[in-house]
């Protein structure tokens, strides 16, 4: 280890970098874990960083969360003066995850360990700040997909409830959810699609999906509409997929199918 050198792991709350955080454990003995809390997370998010803090037997430090006094989302709003944030205007990501982040390192020679794994074609979160160098242990020792549902069935942990309805971590109201997501916020969490109704302005154009707000959305006709759709991709996608390996053809079905998570997204908020 080296000395004078900080080892910090970003969670998001999702699979991957809670299988990196299980399999650095006992790896990196000093490693910190930290997640970056907007305020506005999925219940099933804060509980699973709850049961993989037991896990670890360590403490998950929790940035701008409300019990440290930290800003939240709505506090950015009234910044922002009620201007939601979007594909176009990622306002969120910058105040919310990355600036309280930076501000916690400090000036310290960091490595930041991201939970890309050998079989995804992109980048987690690369800072503009010269003290940080990104590591990515899944794709140096290629540790795949199925590894990583392996790490979390054996730790116990098993995936996140939201995985049931949800491909994502991050914010209830992430504009880059699907409409099949949306829907399942709302038979899900009534209330927290309701909240996220709250924040729609759709005189201003002020929406969390691009020509529809969600009351429309709501629709029970609309939502049977998006269910069919949903349906129809899904048939598709399985048509166009073929098995590489014999472990890929009797994989469990289920998960989120490949073309799910690589579309785009905040890749902070999702790894």
């Amino acid at each position: 280890m080296t000395e004078g050198v900080r080892h910090i792991l970003s969670l998001s709350g999702g699979k991957d970098s809670t299988a990196l955080a299980i399999y650095l454990r006992n790896r990196i003995p000093d490693l910190e874990y930290v997640f970056c809390d907007t305020q506005k997370e999925l219940r099933e998010t804060y509980e699973y960083l709850s049961r993989l803090e037991e896990f670890l037997g360590k403490r998950i430090v929790r940035l701008s969360s409300a019990e440290d006094g930290g800003r939240g989302f709505d506090h950015f709003l009234n910044l922002y003066r009620g201007y939601l944030p979007s594909p176009r205007m990622r306002w969120c990501t910058k105040t919310l995850k990355i600036q309280p982040f930076e501000k916690y390192i400090g000036d310290a020679k960091v490595y930041m360990y991201i939970g890309i794994r050998a079989d995804e074609n992109r980048e987690g979160y690369i800072s503009t700040k010269q003290n940080i160098t990104p590591m990515y242990p899944f794709k140096t020792e290629g540790i795949t997909k199925m590894d990583v549902m392996r790490i979390l069935q054996e730790s116990g942990l098993g995936l996140p409830e939201y995985y049931k309805w949800r491909t994502r971590s991050g914010c209830f109201f992430c504009f880059f959810q699907r409409k099949i997501e949306w829907v399942g916020l709302l038979e899900n969490h009534p209330d927290l699609f309701q909240e996220a109704i709250n924040y729609e302005k759709p005189s201003a154009g002020y929406t969390w999906i691009q020509r529809e707000s969600l009351a429309e959305l709501s629709d029970p006709l609309r939502v049977e509409e998006i269910k069919r759709e949903e349906l129809k991709r899904r048939e598709q996608a399985k048509a166009r997929q073929r098995p590489r390996n014999l472990a890929q053809v009797f994989a469990e079905d289920g998960d989120a199918l490949p073309e799910d998570e690589n579309e785009p997204g905040c890749n902070i908020c999702h790894v």
